[in-house]
């Protein structure tokens, strides 16, 4: 048996919760990898480490500024090893990273910093060799990730590594610059080093207890999901369940390495286990949770005849290009188009709309916003008759009025858009529908 382990920030949070760490870790000898993020909060008011390298970086140019954020992390590290009883120091790296951050040109270098002294502190700690991901992580000459060099690299790098831990979160692109993952990019490297490996199994602990039905911001009490697929974990982290990035399961999945999401402070509780769809127990349930996210505007365009006209939605999707803008969904009518796309990706929603008047001419154009979407997603939805009918009852019940809705044709998943008002109160019908 052969374990890849990923500790989340609150797991290395401080030098108590990193002695629970080293239990876990030398509690099985078949954890033979372990890949860490920065240090998190330890408590409500505290400052993460990655937050306070980022806040560094953009004081680079004001040396008492940015020696007084700089302290803030050589002092949070400091503790940390002291409070372990390590006698080692971490003085020279200070000063590499200080003077690196005042050079770099681009904010990755100085935001890794913290999983590489975390890195550094944790293989100290528990007598395991280290092991940097810069030299094995690598991406492209446009910063992309190359996954088949990476997993080449990586399973060179730790063929002769009994034990070994990695820093997560970045890796380096063909001129040796640093490049990190979007934020939370630490499950990926997890995934990575897993993948390469060959792991038996891929443990991401974190400080939940696994994947809830539903947000407990929004929901009370929401039930555990013992078991859910690849693709039902790519949904709902990506609609906004963040236990997981929704990106850590690419490495993983073709090798059908299961990951298993647990409680770094309840070890005792089973977690969630993720796997491939096949080796998943049959189940009565008809949805496995529901995910959600605020902040999106539809825009919907009218035009006549628009069916017949061939090139209409290229037209449309190339002035999204043109403005880097990605898009959510895209439901259609024989005359109509709406794009859904998240707030934060329109800069210019007027110049947008025009360019899109000015290429496809439509009769009428106009843009929606304040909406939020909610994801009912399971595979007990396949071929189960009545489901998005009992999704928009629960709804309609609670007053609530559907301004979109989308199924995919996996039939995996229902999208609705809901006003932003009703968003909360819009999850609590469904789940009390499904799940109450």
């Amino acid at each position: 048996m052969l374990k890849v382990c990923k500790f989340g920030g609150t797991s290395m949070a401080d030098a108590a919760s990193i002695r629970i760490v080293e239990d876990i870790v030398h509690g099985d000898k078949s954890r033979k990898y372990v890949v860490v993020s920065a240090p998190g909060k330890r408590f409500k008011e505290d400052e993460k480490v990655t937050d306070l390298l980022y806040k560094a970086y953009e004081l680079r140019r004001d040396e008492k500024a940015f020696s007084e954020v700089f302290k803030k992390i050589e002092e949070r590290f400091d503790g940390i090893i002291s409070d372990l009883g390590l006698s080692f120091s971490l003085k020279k790296e200070y000063g590499e990273i200080r003077d690196e951050i005042k050079k770099s040109t681009s904010a990755d270098y100085a935001a890794s910093r913290g999983e590489y002294l975390a890195a550094v502190v944790l293989a100290e700690y528990l007598g395991f060799s280290f092991v940097d991901t810069r030299d094995i992580v690598k991406f492209d000459e446009r910063n992309i990730f190359d996954m088949p060099l990476t997993e080449k690299r990586t399973a060179a790098a730790l063929a002769g590594k009994v034990y070994a831990v990695i820093p997560g979160f970045y890796g380096s692109n063909l001129k040796g610059d640093v490049v990190t993952f979007s934020r939370g990019g630490s499950d990926i490297t997890g995934s990575i080093v897993a993948g390469a490996v060959d792991a038996d199994l891929y443990e991401n602990w974190t400080d939940v207890d696994g994947f809830l039905t539903a947000d407990p911001r929004v929901v009370k009490n929401p039930k555990l999901i013992d078991k859910l697929s690849y693709k039902e974990l790519r949904e709902l982290s990506y609609m906004g369940a963040s236990v997981l990035h929704h990106e850590a399961i690419f490495p993983v999945k073709r090798a059908g390495i299961p990951i298993n999401v647990k409680n770094t402070f309840d070890k005792k509780k089973n977690g969630t286990l993720i796997m491939p769809y096949v080796d998943l127990p049959k189940s009565d349930k008809t949805i496995t949770g529901i995910a959600g996210k605020r902040g999106y505007s539809v825009i919907n365009i009218e035009k006549s005849m628009l069916n017949n006209e061939i090139g209409f939605v290229r037209k449309v999707l190339s002035v999204l290009e043109k403005h880097a803008i990605s898009f959510e969904h895209m439901p259609t009518g024989i005359d109509t188009l709406s794009i859904v796309v998240a707030d934060s990706e329109m800069k210019s929603p007027s110049d947008l709309l025009c360019e899109i008047s000015s290429e496809v001419r439509p009769d009428a154009i106009n843009i929606v916003s304040g909406l939020s979407l909610i994801a009912v997603v399971g595979h007990g939805m396949l071929k189960r008759k009545g489901t998005a009918a009992k999704v928009c009852s629960a709804l309609a019940d609670n007053e609530i009025n559907i301004r979109m809705i989308d199924q995919g044709g996996s039939e995996l998943n229902i999208i609705v858009a809901v006003d932003t008002n009703d968003y909360e109160k819009g999850i609590n019908a469904i789940y009390n529908a499904f799940f109450e």
